[in-house]
């Protein structure tokens, strides 16, 4: 017999009265586009939290259901059971009108979205809820954001893992518990819109052959083509445009869709010559060359130099190159911030923070005063050993008040909480004080290990997977609610000349996976995006992400303030890094952070350096080929 508490009595939140539909699914493998649904389970909630409804069945996927030693489902298992088609309609009878929760709802969402484009029918769902992203804003005193620890934590029995009926009454039980620690901090649910969604619109191109071999540089006048070298191709040609491709592939030439200062040669003929291709190429000085000569030097191309990481270049890390401060490009802001303080790097377990002070161990979030004060404080926390919040969660140990922030709207809420609040002076000479304000707990009693926290600039070695086995690091960027704007998170896979190799290795929302599907957006809701990198998958000549933010509208970063960013072994994994970015004042676009190799290791880098001018400004850097 299935054990069920009762529902508990939610009338009381009617900020969060919403009618829910809680699903859960098993699938073959990690990939929407390609795995299949295995089982899947639908709860329906009301308002109240009462349970209105509840659907559960296995699905014969048609093909190989994949890792059965975690999901249990064989083949013998699944064979007669219905095929996802015969059950879209009833599943799409109760996602009508409701709000989807999942945990790790992008996941979710994706394979739905899937499942209901082959069965050639709607998804009909206009808004979800990640009980991830809930979590990650309420802040649990809990090691990790798994279903069964969290479960553990909220109190709420779990039979059987990884059975999709079971792990969705489960999330019931932990959706309606964290609405109540969202409605006590006072938080705005990350509701995520859900436009329809349709297989051609959404499922990305074949992706291209990564090119083996490293660029060499330009061509010389006169001189032959090597392998690696970038080329493109503009206006017509004799040979077909396709076959013309293929052979330069063939030969080992990096075949590009535009120009940039890192591109070999373009080959181009004279009619050609007011492309925009072309007027680019004059500008950064690219050797062109005919279509004729370019199939000749085809013919007798010289060796390149494989992509590799080797044991020599680990050996070889020193750090990156410091250079002056400038605003002129993503190549000049690497070299910026590489110069900045990079901090302690970490010697210790993987996210054991290995910088000590007075505030070692706390979070501190900083209400009012001017842009440059908060600026100011929330270094000074960093540097006195803390972590700056960006929004009110569990884990706020302390508040400081700047002139002004008496009167801001988290107060009541953070008096009634009764958290130690201080005044700017506090952070001269702060005093880790025991107990909070009204004999409150020690807040960081509780609490499992810290992220390691950067500053800007700072440097952090990923795990190997030896230590620490990920499918995917996640980064993820998170910052108050914004009423004027909206933010949106993006990602670019750059080459060592820290290119893309071809414009569709530029991750954002209208494009939110490489072709590969190594690198993905994940939008967890209105204040929170994800950028998730399967690192193991990343061809060699990937030697670089760079996780950006953009705002849409006429404000500015200085309008948004702190934007804090962690990286994870996955979604529902503790971070074992943090940083909170807040220098921008003018700027419009937010170079957040890189994952980058050093030989066979994985670094991460908090950047942190703002441009005033626009996304596509910054994508073009990056040799994107954006319309004027």
């Amino acid at each position: 017999m299935d054990f069920r508490p009762p529902a508990p009595d939610m009338t009381d939140l009617r900020d969060y009265a919403f009618d829910w539909a809680l699903v859960d699914v098993e699938t073959s493998g990690l990939v929407p586009r390609r795995d299949r649904v295995l089982s899947i389970a639908v709860v329906t909630l009301g308002p109240d939290g009462e349970q209105t409804g509840e659907f559960s069945t296995l699905l014969n996927p048609g093909c190989d259901p994949g890792p059965v030693d975690v999901h249990g489902l064989t083949a013998e298992r699944l064979l007669g059971a219905p095929t996802f088609d015969q059950v879209a309609g009833r599943i799409g009878a109760l996602l009508q009108d409701r709000v989807l929760v999942a945990h790790n709802a992008p996941f979710d969402y994706d394979f739905l979205a899937h499942e209901f484009a082959r069965a050639r029918l709607y998804l009909p769902v206009s808004q979800r809820l990640c009980t991830l992203a809930l979590n990650r804003q309420v802040d649990p005193p809990t090691g990790d954001m798994k279903l069964g620890t969290l479960a553990a934590h909220y109190g709420v029995p779990q039979t059987r893992a990884h059975d999709a009926l079971d792990d969705t009454r489960v999330l019931a039980g932990i959706l309606r518990a964290t609405l109540r620690e969202a409605a006590r901090l006072d938080l705005p649910l990350p509701l995520v819109a859900c436009p329809p969604r349709q297989d051609s619109q959404f499922a990305p191109r074949p992706p291209k052959t990564p090119c083996a071999y490293r660029n060499p540089g330009r061509m010389e006048p006169g001189g032959p083509l090597v392998q690696g070298m970038k080329v493109a191709i503009t206006g017509e040609t004799a040979t077909s445009r396709a076959e013309l491709v293929a052979r330069a592939v063939a030969a080992g030439l990096n075949v590009m869709t535009s120009v940039s200062r890192h591109t070999s040669a373009l080959v181009a003929d004279g009619a050609a010559s007011k492309s925009t291709k072309a007027r680019r190429a004059a500008a950064e000085g690219v050797p062109v060359v005919d279509e004729h000569t370019f199939l000749k030097l085809l013919g007798d191309i010289r060796a390149g130099v494989l992509h590799r990481v080797t044991t020599a270049e680990a050996a070889a890390v020193s750090g990156p190159s410091a250079a002056g401060p400038a605003r002129t490009g993503p190549a000049a802001a690497s070299q910026a911030v590489a110069a900045a303080p990079s901090g302690p790097k970490p010697t210790g377990p993987a996210g054991a923070p290995t910088a000590r002070g007075p505030l070692s161990g706390r979070r501190v979030l900083v209400l009012g005063g001017t842009h440059l004060d908060a600026v100011t404080a929330r270094t000074r926390i960093v540097r006195l050993g803390g972590s700056a919040a960006v929004n009110l969660s569990r884990s706020v140990t302390d508040v400081v008040l700047l002139p002004g922030g008496e009167n801001r709207r988290r107060m009541k809420r953070i008096t009634e909480l009764g958290l130690p609040v201080h005044d700017e002076n506090w952070l001269t000479a702060p005093t880790a004080a025991p107990t909070g304000a009204g004999g409150a707990p020690d807040p960081t009693a509780d609490r499992p290990p810290v992220p390691h926290v950067l500053p800007r600039g700072g440097v952090f070695d990923l795990p190997s997977p030896q230590e620490t086995p990920a499918p995917q690091w996640h980064v993820t960027a998170a910052w108050a609610p914004q009423d004027g704007c909206e933010i949106d998170v993006v990602a670019f896979v750059l080459d060592e000349d820290e290119q893309v190799v071809f414009d569709q290795d530029f991750v954002f929302y209208g494009a939110p996976e490489n072709p590969a599907g190594t690198v993905r957006l994940l939008a967890d809701g209105p204040a929170e995006q994800t950028i998730a990198i399967d690192l193991a998958s990343l061809p060699p000549a990937s030697c670089k992400i760079a996780v950006a933010a953009a705002i849409d509208g006429d404000m500015t970063f200085g309008h948004v303030g702190a934007v804090q960013v962690t990286a994870a072994p996955g979604p529902d994994a503790a971070p074992p890094v943090r940083a909170t970015l807040d220098a921008a004042t003018t700027e419009r676009t937010l170079l957040l952070a890189e994952i980058y190799r050093r030989g066979p290791v994985w670094r991460f880098r908090a950047v942190g350096q703002g441009y005033d001018h626009g996304l596509a400004d910054l994508a073009r850097g990056y040799g994107v080929d954006i319309a004027d």
